[in-house]
Formats: C-alpha cells, structure tokens, sequence
C-alpha cells in the first residue's frame, strides 16, 4: 500500500486530497469525488491491447482495463498500436486530450526500443537529421544508447509527435527492424517499474499541476 507513492507505515493519516493505492490501484482519493473533477490516469498498456473502445473481432481493448465512470467518459491521449505497451494518459477532460495531443505544444515522447540487428553511426544521425516517411519527414530529437547486446540492444528515443506507428516507421526508414517497443514517458509524466503493466493509477497532484502547465491550461 501506498500514500502519494510512499510506502505507507502503521498510524499514517490521510487526508481527503491523500492518494491511497493498492498494488497501483487507487482505492481512495476524496478530491475526485466531486462530479465535475478533471481526472487523469496514467495506464500501463500491455501489447496486444488496442487503443479502440470496441473491436468488432472481440480483441481486448485498453477502456476494459480503466475503472467505471458515471456520467463521463476517458478520453485517450493519444495511441499506442497493438504491438506497443506502455504510457497511455486517459482523462475525463476532452480539451485537455486535444491540448497534449496538438503538434503546436511539442509535447515529448521517450520510447525504449529494441532493434534487431547493428546500428551504424550513420544510421543514427540520419535518425536524427530526418529522414522521409510517407506523411512527411520526420526526427527523433535525441537518441541515447540503452545497452544490451546482439538481438537484444536498446535505445531510448524522444520524439516530438505522435504520428501512426512513427517510432517504428522511423527505424524501418534506414533499415533496422524494432523488435520491441515501449511508451515510457509522456511530457513529464513518466512510466515507473512499480506499475505493473495492465495497471492504472492517478496521476499525483505534482504531476497534474505539470500536465496542465504544458497544456497551458489553469487548475480550477
């Protein structure tokens, strides 16, 4: 159990703003039981999951994983395709969504991949002096070595955008096949090895209060 994401210990007190979870899912947090509060979540996305409300082949969907709203509805920020896990942010607040969403407020993805196969220097700085997709170029801002060796080597990435199946098509554009694919963060919010994935938590009031700070919106 924990408080605000500390380890909770015996005579602790809560208050109705305190964030209470268990195994990373919130079971009290009184500020957002009034019915016009913006909330967000932050999932962890197992693969195979779509980020769709309903799969008329009966795939598992991320909305199945998110706990019940009355009179709402989460909206995704953003998608991550079937074969992506990860960071996904869900709120109840549409302009919000749409804010974090819009190319004009550059907001940061980092991605941790897995290639097959060697990576050339060249390659690498074409990654990041652009090269040519279908819908446009394209650039990861930074690409930082993540280690392992063989078929097993890591990078973490940071893009700008969220274009459809991007990260992938990037690598795909100089050669290099991704094997392996996950969203760890999104803006400042960031993906922690305590939330196990198919698990949800609330987003703490420090990361709300940056969250709406890049979306340039005010927290009233």
């Amino acid at each position: 159990m924990t408080i605000n994401e500390r380890p909770a210990c015996l005579g602790d007190r809560i208050t109705l703003t305190d964030r209470v979870a268990l195994d990373g899912r919130v079971f009290r947090q009184l500020a957002y039981s009034r019915p016009d509060a913006r909330r967000v979540i932050l999932y962890h996305k197992p693969e195979g999951e779509l980020t769709t409300r309903k799969d008329p082949e009966g795939r598992p969907t991320v909305f199945e994983a998110l706990p019940r709203l009355h009179g709402k509805r989460w909206v995704s920020v953003g998608r991550l395709d079937t074969n992506t896990s990860g960071l996904l942010l869900f709120t109840t607040d549409g302009e919000l969504a749409n804010r974090l969403m819009h190319p004009s407020h550059e907001v940061e993805r980092e991605y941790a991949v897995r290639v097959l196969g060697g990576v050339s220097s060249e390659q690498l700085r074409a990654l990041t002096a652009g090269v040519s997709l279908e819908d446009g170029t394209a650039r990861f801002e930074s690409i930082r070595d993540a280690g392992g060796e063989g078929a097993n080597h890591w990078y973490h990435v940071v893009l700008k955008e969220g274009r459809n199946r991007e990260v992938r098509r990037m690598w795909e554009a100089v050669g290099v096949t991704v094997s392996r694919l996950v969203r760890i963060r999104f803006g400042s919010i960031q993906l922690t090895r305590e939330l196990r994935r198919g698990m949800w938590r609330e987003l703490s009031a420090t990361e709300m209060a940056s969250l709406l700070k890049l979306a340039g919106l005010s927290a009233g």
